[in-house]
């Protein structure tokens, strides 16, 4: 992409279409020249600081973003503290109000001036996650050296952006920032999924709902072989599978699903709407008539996941983590082809995950779940892991060597 970037400022022409991962996003692209355009220097060194001291502290406190920020802190900042990342909120001209998270990331991005009060529009410093998602009013990734400014390119960083709930009206963005662990689309789902819940809290606020104390967050259980179920409040409510499948479904897709979109992502036999509809009737009585919209179906309540749980693992870098808190395949006996994607992708990232970890306990648990216990690659990258001359090494290669006659490799 370095070589791109260069190509591009030289003024030499470059495909968008990328079959082999070298070529340049449509996205990245158009960003690119409306930067340059705007006579945006690539070796520029970031944002100007254009608040500080007592204006910026000023400014922060009677911005509609302070009101939001305790969710983005809890749904966010605790987490990219551990992993290596950082947290920024910006207003709708892209100044960053605070920037939060891991002090030795935050002391490298101090020299690029990615810091409080300083000015990250795409108009100010080119192609970035926060400024392009507010010239875009879109979420957006950006990796490396698809930075327009040089200085970024050791970063990768992903945005949306925060609406006003009543005007509809851009308030700011919510941005995570850091290294390649940024680009995994994980990472955009908790940015979505923090928007979403930010733009509830404020639409509470904003319509004098009187404070109260937050109710437990509604966790949904949907991974391994037991019976999904709810849990609210401390009570587990067993599920059926299509209500598990529905309610997973809408916490996968915050901005919402019409009926249609549901009935595809349920049955690819195309399920009649309205069976879809009867079924979210009866979804409704379970998380209750506040906590269901419509017009799209989407949940207006905070719902965490078990499959999120082992996301923010992963994308904290925490193969451990992830590991324990992955029982099972995502409702193993689905066949609604939404699930089925879901369950694959979750598969995919764990297993790559321990592979490219290559710690010996992790993938001793592995080969020996469900999962794993067919996995050549994980077998083998166990037997690498072990010493040539332990029993154990010797117990690993005739299970390797029996698998490979049994599925015939």
């Amino acid at each position: 992409m370095s070589v791109a970037h260069s190509s591009f400022l030289a003024g030499s022409a470059l495909p968008t279409v990328r079959p082999c991962g070298d070529s340049v996003r449509s996205v990245v692209l158009d960003s690119w020249r409306r930067s340059r355009s705007n006579g945006v220097d690539p070796d520029g060194f970031g944002g100007a600081v254009e608040l500080a001291g007592a204006d910026l502290h000023r400014y922060r406190a009677t911005h509609p973003t302070a009101l939001i920020r305790p969710v983005v802190r809890k749904l966010l900042v605790e987490d990219a503290a551990e992993a290596g990342l950082l947290v920024a909120i910006s207003d709708a001209r892209g100044r960053l109000l605070w920037v939060e998270g891991d002090p030795k990331v935050k002391d490298q991005a101090t020299g690029m001036n990615f810091v409080e009060g300083a000015d990250w529009s795409e108009d100010r410093v080119g192609t970035n996650a926060p400024g392009t998602a507010l010239a875009l009013d879109h979420h957006v990734q950006i990796f490396g050296a698809e930075h327009f400014s040089r200085v970024v390119h050791e970063f990768s960083c992903t945005a949306a952006p925060v609406h006003d709930p009543l005007s509809g009206e851009i308030i700011g963005a919510i941005d995570i920032t850091g290294g390649p662990r940024v680009a995994a689309p994980e990472v955009l789902s908790l940015i979505r999924a923090t928007v979403v819940a930010a733009e509830s809290e404020l639409r509470l606020r904003l319509l004098g709902v009187p404070a109260r104390p937050e109710p437990a967050v509604a966790r949904l259980q949907v991974l391994g072989p037991g019976r999904p179920a709810l849990t609210v409040d401390g009570e587990r409510i067993r599920l059926s599978q299509r209500h598990a499948e529905i309610l997973l479904l809408l916490a996968e897709h915050p901005e919402g699903l019409s009926a249609d979109h549901l009935a595809m992502l349920l049955d690819e036999s195309e399920l009649d709407p309205v069976t879809v509809r009867a079924e979210l009737s009866r979804v409704r009585k379970i998380v209750g008539a506040s906590g269901l919209g419509s017009r799209p179906y989407r949940l207006l309540t905070q719902l965490d996941t078990d499959i999120a749980v082992v996301r923010r693992a992963l994308a904290r870098g925490d193969a451990a983590a992830a590991l324990r808190a992955y029982p099972g395949a995502v409702l193993p006996r689905s066949l609604a082809p939404g699930i089925v994607e879901l369950r694959a992708d979750l598969h995919a990232r764990v297993r790559a995950t321990l592979l490219a970890v290559g710690d010996r306990r992790l993938l001793a648990r592995w080969t020996g779940s469900v999962d794993g216990r067919d996995d050549i690659a994980a077998w083998c990258a166990y037997l690498a892991s072990l010493d040539r001359n332990s029993s154990m090494y010797a117990q690993v290669a005739a299970q390797l060597t029996l698998l490979d006659r049994k599925l015939g490799v």
